[in-house]
Formats: structure tokens, sequence, C-alpha cells
């Protein structure tokens, strides 16, 4: 898939992805967390959570929701940006970060980070192309290969609130 193809995609799931982030911050994680998303290729009860990060040139700080999975005790999210031939600017911006924090529904957490090698990852990823088949897709769209990153909480942290966003989400 070209930049422009997955442009195009995240144009058109932009007002989704907004309501979504905004609902998951406004009610502290009561909604959100849990979506039906069939009509991208996903399945009715596909989990969600939310990470908070800071840009590594702006300053600012950015929450987005992703789809997640739980391996053995982490939390690993996928860095697919619909295929797009580079990685999205979250996982750019974790990846220059020793810490992410992240919340599930009504809880959140500061947590360390990895990327899973191997045939660990080929485990792990077969396990998220399970949660979201459309990754399948987007791995066979680009030439680089889709990140996956698995975080381990390290302490509980507060709830993220909409004023914790100074930055807009990234596309």
């Amino acid at each position: 898939m070209s930049d422009d193809s997955s442009a195009t995609i995240r144009e058109s799931r932009k007002d989704f992805i907004e309501e979504h982030r905004d609902a998951y911050l406004r009610s502290g994680g009561v909604e959100g967390h849990i979506l039906d998303i069939t009509a991208v290729g996903g399945h009715p009860f596909t989990t969600h959570l939310m990470i908070k990060y800071v840009g590594r040139k702006s300053g600012k700080t950015f929450i987005t929701p992703l789809i997640y999975g739980d391996i053995g005790g982490e939390v690993v999210i996928v860095a697919s940006k619909g295929g797009a031939d580079h990685h999205p600017a979250w996982y750019l911006n974790i990846r220059d970060s020793a810490q992410v924090d992240f919340q599930i529904a009504t809880q959140a957490f500061r947590a360390t980070w990895r990327e899973p090698q191997g045939a660990e990852r080929a485990k792990v990823w077969a396990f998220m192309v399970d949660a979201f088949p459309s990754y399948a897709g987007y791995q066979a769209s680009t030439d680089r290969e889709i990140p996956l990153v698995m975080m381990k909480p390290v302490e509980a942290i507060a709830l993220f609130r909409e004023e914790d966003a100074t930055g807009k989400r990234q596309f």
C-alpha cells in the first residue's frame, strides 16, 4: 500500500478515531474499551487501549487509541499505520523513550516496552492478526516490517484526561 492510499484510509477514519478517543477520555474508560469494528475487517468485540506519549519534535503530549492484545501479562500494540510505507508517529515517539503510559478501560499504567524478535515475534504477530485480520493485508502491502510493541506495566498511574493532551492525534 502506498503512503497515499494509507492516507486516504486514515482520512476516512479520522472522525471515528477522534470520536473514539474523546469518548474513551470523557467516560474515564467506561466507553471505548470494546468496540465492534466489523465494518473495517475486525471483530464485534475488539479491545482498545489508549497510549500517552510525548512528541519527540514538538514536546507535546498525545493520546492515541489502538487495538491491543494481552500475551503472558504483556500488552501488545501494532504500529501498522494501515500498511503505509513508513511508521506511525506514535511509534517513532515511543521508540525514543524507555517508558510509555497506557490506559485499558478504567485502569492506567506506566510501562516499559520492547519489540519481540524471531520466533516470539512470529507468534505474537499471528496472535494480533487473529485479533484484527486486516493486519495481514497491511503487512502484505508494505515492504517495512510492521513493528510490534509489547508493554509491561510497572506502576499504576492516574487515568488519562482530555486536558492531558496538548497536541492533536497524529495521523
